[in-house]
């Protein structure tokens, strides 16, 4: 076992509930993602994410450094954005600042698991046909900053046709198939992957409440 896989087990086993939610996750009442949306409930602790996904992976999208000038000086500060999802069906975004860049990425990872949503899959391709969840079920769009992408079922074997930075997100949410479309300042990933959060959430449409 790998230091890293140790380290989130320990914390999560070390993890002290704070909201009713985690207690439910905690003592085993809530045993599914699936269950929380279902009824609509908020996620305000990232252990849950972990609990309930523990093939849950991150990915950092872009990382930078923010200057701003104080009375004090220079001050600089680190930004991270981090996508998270365990490719059968969830997938999150967040973004963290903070004055190291690890903790910058941490933050970002547990905003991530915070906004993590489940990803509506199926075989919506006329070529296709075929029933499985590989593809998206229909035509969707989202807007991320100056960048809009568009996703368009495809067959079966497809692919994910999209640039790399693309790929790896739509992989990291399940998609193993589909068409899409860029427009706009595409090379800034951090709008690119928003982009993507926005039209998978809009294919449910989501309304969550806090527990």
């Amino acid at each position: 076992m790998d230091r890293s896989r140790r380290y989130e087990e320990d914390s999560v086993k070390e993890w002290v509930p704070k909201t009713r939610l985690g207690s439910l996750v905690a003592t085993g009442k809530v045993t599914s993602m699936d269950e929380i949306f279902e009824n609509g409930w908020r996620i305000k602790e990232s252990e849950i994410v972990r609990t309930l996904l523990p093939d849950v992976r991150s990915e950092v999208v872009s990382a930078g450094i923010v200057q701003k000038q104080t009375d004090a000086g220079e001050l600089t500060r680190f930004i991270a954005i981090v996508a998270v999802g365990d490719g059968h069906g969830w997938f999150g975004v967040g973004r963290g600042k903070a004055p190291q860049m690890r903790s910058a990425i941490e933050k970002a990872t547990n905003n991530s698991l915070l906004n993590i949503i489940p990803v509506r899959l199926g075989c919506g391709s006329w070529e296709c046909k075929c029933g499985r969840l590989h593809s998206v079920p229909f035509k969707t769009s989202g807007k991320g900053g100056s960048v809009k992408v568009e996703m368009i079922p495809g067959p079966k074997g497809l692919g994910l046709v999209a640039g790399e930075t693309m790929r790896n997100l739509l992989a990291l949410a399940g998609i193993e198939d589909v068409w899409t479309r860029t427009y706009g300042s595409t090379s800034t990933a951090s709008s690119l992957a928003y982009a993507i959060y926005d039209a998978l959430k809009k294919i449910h449409g989501l309304n969550v409440m806090a527990v």
